[in-house]
């Protein structure tokens, strides 16, 4: 399938599921005390097989499609990691990961797995919002000598801060699935009405 149809069928496996839930009328409360009309808990693909074999399907496809000198997947710590094994797999290819912040006790190590100076690296993130917790794991793999050809991500709120801190910062950033196409996909099977579709998007540009 090509990337639109492809951001569709993402989009109505995590609405099906409930890992991207609007409730525009009764806002959410992010731990930043923001208060969204949105929730994402992307944690939620994992208990669901039929929406999980769609999303590593398309996350390895979406390695293969955009950045195809890629030698290791590395998840981040903690959402990332089972999505980087899975799509591992499906590529036969090697994954490790980024812990946040380096291990206080053995080895002190931040970056798990194998990964030799020169690799070619690809970033599987679950969600991206402003875009800095993965920047840093980005920057912690260049400090190792890794080149970092990108990030793959399940969704992005498309966040202008967050574009622009991942623009400055050289990333390219491929997203199965964004807020305009979920927002839109949500409205179209009733999850929210028409209307409220201009309130969310709004909601989203306010953000950044």
């Amino acid at each position: 399938m090509d990337k639109k149809e492809r951001e569709i069928k993402v989009a109505q496996g995590l609405l099906g599921i409930k890992a991207v839930f609007f409730r525009p009328q009764e806002p959410f409360t992010w731990a930043s005390g923001i208060k969204s009309p949105v929730y994402c808990d992307n944690r939620l693909i994992l208990t669901a097989p039929e929406v999980r074999n769609i999303v590593e399907q398309a996350i390895a496809d979406t390695v293969k499609e955009e950045y195809p000198d890629c030698e290791v997947l590395m998840g981040t710590s903690t959402a990332g990691i089972a999505h980087a094994a899975i799509a591992g797999h499906l590529l036969g290819m090697p994954m490790g990961y980024v812990r946040s912040s380096a291990k206080d006790h053995g080895r002190g190590n931040r970056i798990e797995g194998k990964l030799e100076k020169g690799q070619k690296v690809v970033v599987i993130e679950d969600l991206i919002s402003t875009g800095g917790s993965v920047i840093e794991v980005v920057e912690a793999l260049r400090e190792e000598g890794a080149e970092v050809l990108g990030i793959v991500s399940i969704f992005t709120y498309g966040i202008k801060k967050g574009l622009d801190k991942l623009a400055v910062a050289n990333v390219k950033n491929v997203s199965l699935t964004n807020f305009d196409v979920i927002a839109a996909e949500a409205a179209k099977q009733g999850y929210v009405a028409e209307s409220d579709i201009e309130g969310l998007i709004a909601f989203r540009d306010s953000l950044g």
